[in-house]
């Protein structure tokens, strides 16, 4: 295994991310999107993925791309993670793009989702596993029928990268289909039904070492958001409770606090390993499931505890709609059974260190 702590260029590439998204995605501006019928800020996607050429980190250079590793991916999650922003990153420049890396036939489309000019969606639901069975649409005479359901980022997304029953999967431009938004917890990456009659595909390649590549890689990069996201709440926490006082002293100082915040230190801090671990795995190759279900057995009870504690230790604040901290415990838990489940992953684990699962 290789270092895996952040190098100059990754600090770098963090420090851009964050100034970009202190501009764009404020807590206000980003609450106040989740209340209209406009939740994704495209405006943000361009400056991030158009001006910075963030979402095409993934994708080789001759395709269009950056050419770089999922290592990189990993902190500019973190950021998005720390923003809980409204970004079609994770889906678009991660999923669709890993999809699509796995097909020969992918027609260019690469180097559009790379610029940002496209944004895609692979339409599997969002709680699949990598590995995991997924629900198909019928091909028959050159076009599809079904329904798919609990797809992110599917109302924002222009091409669909959708998997049929002949084992193919097929790019369908979204003008094609009827996207119909879900109830979503997580209002920064709602869900959503698409509904395909007699929708035209573009045949890429086989769906499932497309499906598996991309989902497993969306799994692994997620411990990378919910890293990010838990080391926002556990910050802004200890910031307020030093701030905040009772009987004249600061609540930060009662000692039944020091010891949850301690606690909540030690679990955040294990997370950036396995978040780091898993991206790093991904970028070298080495062990890659193994350190992809040790990341996903571990983060989401983090993520969920930090957004947790960070609401109930802001006390009545941390309870208003206008405190961000609802957003953080809603994408935490969104993400708790995004790309399979804790108990999904410690399965797939045992499983593949030969040990009994519990």
């Amino acid at each position: 295994m290789s270092d895996l702590l952040y190098t100059e260029e990754e600090e770098a590439l963090r420090a851009a991310v964050r100034d970009l998204l202190t501009d764009h995605c404020d807590a206000p501006g980003v609450i106040a999107r989740t209340e209209s019928d406009t939740p994704h800020d495209l405006e943000a996607w361009k400056a991030l993925a158009d001006g910075m050429g963030l979402a095409g980190l993934l994708v080789p250079e001759d395709k269009g791309g950056q050419g770089a590793t999922h290592r990189e991916v990993a902190v500019v999650l973190e950021e998005l993670g720390r923003a809980v922003a409204p970004l079609p990153y994770l889906t678009s420049a991660v999923v669709a793009t890993e999809a699509l890396l796995a097909c020969e036939a992918e027609d260019g489309l690469l180097s559009e989702l790379a610029s940002g000019r496209r944004i895609g969606a692979l339409a599997v639901a969002l709680n699949v596993v990598p590995g995991g069975a997924y629900k198909v649409v019928r091909h028959q005479d050159g076009a599809l029928h079904g329904e798919l359901t609990g797809i992110a980022d599917a109302v924002v997304a222009d091409v669909l990268l959708v998997p049929a029953d002949d084992g193919g999967l097929y790019a369908v431009e979204a003008d094609a289909v009827t996207v119909t938004a879900q109830a979503s917890l997580d209002l920064t990456r709602p869900v959503a039904k698409v509904a395909l009659d007699g929708a035209p595909g573009r045949l890429l390649g086989d769906a499932e070492p497309a499906v598996l590549r991309a989902l497993r890689a969306g799994a692994g990069l997620l411990a990378s958001e919910q890293f990010g996201l838990a080391e926002w709440t556990l910050t802004e926490t200890v910031r307020y409770l030093k701030e905040r006082k009772q009987f004249n002293r600061p609540v930060g100082g009662f000692q039944a606090l020091k010891h949850r915040l301690a606690q909540l230190w030690l679990e955040v801090v294990n997370l950036r390993a396995a978040a780091r671990g898993a991206a790093d795995a991904l970028a070298t190759g080495e062990d890659v499931e193994v350190a992809v279900a040790v990341a996903q057995a571990y983060a989401a009870q983090v993520a969920v505890h930090a957004a947790e504690e960070a609401v109930q230790l802001h006390g009545g604040l941390g309870m208003t709609w206008e405190h961000p901290a609802h957003l953080y415990l809603k994408r935490a838990k969104a993400d708790s059974i995004a790309y399979g489940t804790a108990g999904a992953h410690r399965e797939a684990l045992a499983e593949l260190v030969d040990l009994a699962a519990p």
